[in-house]
């Protein structure tokens, strides 16, 4: 045999098992070979402090619209449109990227369908489009793809890793795909409990399954409320209260208020789309040659102040801008944010600054401390220009808190999912038959 042609075919093997070995997607028992690199966790997480404004959004009409980083991740089986996913990596070098996906039950537990029953092609994607950043004190490459097509309605999670390095995984990101095979009809409204009315929202709807096949309909569907778009607040195992046989409906009207949400409040907000001024909320921009720091304004505690009413309530979301550029995506810079809030000093808890800017992670890179000088707590939060919410949650005994710092009020603004799965006979996984987005009180 040609020996180039032999060490081609021997550099392919080494490189295939390699694979297998390492992999975190499969082969011979995944991250239990490589301790050093972080285990999979079927959520929204990211692996690296580097690796920020991570994106994943229904393509929109321009790719230049801005507003693009408010919608969910949600997609129909049947729509023309492909989830478009964004990061940055602020390792200012170019690092080649890949990306595959991983169906998923219901509950977010890996389902056992094999990569041929839920995807058209190959699934494992190089990911091609990417770009230095421009005008930037923070370097960064900006990096955006799309994904493909796929056979199957349900749970899916996104899992972005290193090119050279298949098991050093950069980012995990949850997404949906239905198929509308049940029609729903929410109706969301201040609750109807006595003493939650001023501080609670009520999720009521009913699911019309029409000629869907359902065995045991008031048992078969599993269903999820989201609020928010976020993942620590959602309501599961909810039954049906009513079934209409005849009508083909289930009812969800439950009279012990499960079906209930803590408000919240209106988001904070923060606008740093012109770098070089005061914005609002904002007390000052200090310039420098490495970085820009805006220093925010001292926050305080609302609960018992009563609902925000802010202008820019995003409902915890952000919108990545620089007004003085043409192209926010690589020429927004990352600027160093000081946020400060005024409470006593709680050695047993830990205190986070919250948002969708951080995908709501609660780890160091939004952890604040106290200044014992200034009496408050603090956090320098690297976060691209745009309109950012926020708020502050505290963490004690691995319960969080959020009314103590923002309150709840029942007449503020807020969106709310309802995601219905069912596992038909014979199956083998969980499918998503229905979804339905609503707001409430949007102004």
């Amino acid at each position: 045999m040609d020996k180039k042609k032999y060490f081609s075919i021997y550099h392919f093997l080494q490189t295939l098992i390699t694979f297998c070995i390492y992999s975190p997607f499969g082969g011979l028992g995944g991250y239990s070979f490589a301790q050093s690199f972080p285990t999979i966790q079927y959520e929204d997480k990211t692996y690296e402090a580097n690796i920020k404004t991570f994106l994943l959004y229904p393509m929109p009409n321009r790719p230049d619209d801005i507003s693009r980083t408010l919608y969910p991740p949600v997609v129909g089986l049947s729509e023309d449109r492909v989830l478009v996913g964004e990061f940055d990596d602020l390792s200012a070098q170019y690092r080649g990227f890949r990306f595959k996906v991983k169906h998923c039950n219901a509950d977010w537990t890996p389902s056992v369908l094999s990569d041929v029953e839920f995807t058209f092609q190959f699934n494992d994607n190089t990911i091609q489009q990417y770009e230095a950043s421009f005008n930037a004190k923070i370097p960064y490459y900006h990096y955006r793809f799309e994904l493909p097509k796929f056979k199957l309605a349900g749970n899916y999670v996104l899992m972005v890793y290193e090119d050279s390095r298949p098991a050093k995984l950069i980012a995990t990101k949850r997404f949906m795909i239905y198929d509308s095979r049940v029609r729903i009809s929410p109706r969301v409204q201040i609750s109807s409990g006595i003493t939650e009315q001023n501080t609670h929202q009520q999720v009521d709807f009913d699911i019309n399954y029409g000629s869907y096949e359902l065995i045991s309909p008031q048992e078969d569907l599993k269903i999820v409320v989201r609020q928010n778009f976020r993942w620590d607040k959602t309501l599961t195992n909810l039954k049906p209260t009513n079934l209409k046989v005849f009508e083909s409906q289930l009812e969800y009207r439950p009279f012990d208020l499960s079906n209930n949400f803590a408000a919240g409040n209106d988001f904070r907000w923060i606008d740093t789309r012109i770098g070089r001024g005061s914005g609002i909320n904002i007390t000052e921009f200090r310039q420098q040659s490495n970085q820009t720091t805006a220093y925010l304004r001292l926050d305080v505690p609302r609960r018992g102040a009563g609902a925000s009413m802010q202008a820019e309530d995003l409902n915890g979301q952000f919108i990545v801008e620089n007004k003085d550029a043409g192209n926010s995506a690589i020429e927004s810079d990352y600027l160093n944010v000081v946020f400060s809030l005024k409470i006593p000093e709680d050695p047993t808890a830990k205190v986070f600054v919250n948002g969708g800017f951080n995908m709501w992670q609660l780890n160091d890179a939004n952890a604040m401390t106290f200044n014992p000088t200034s009496q408050v707590y603090e956090a320098s939060i690297f976060i691209k220009q745009g309109i950012v919410n926020y708020d502050y949650l505290i963490m004690s005994n691995k319960n969080t808190d959020e009314e103590s710092t923002e309150g709840n009020y029942s007449s503020v603004t807020n969106d709310y999912e309802i995601f219905v799965y069912h596992r038909p006979p014979a199956s083998r996984a969980d499918v998503l038959i229905g979804y339905r987005l609503v707001e409430f009180g949007r102004k």
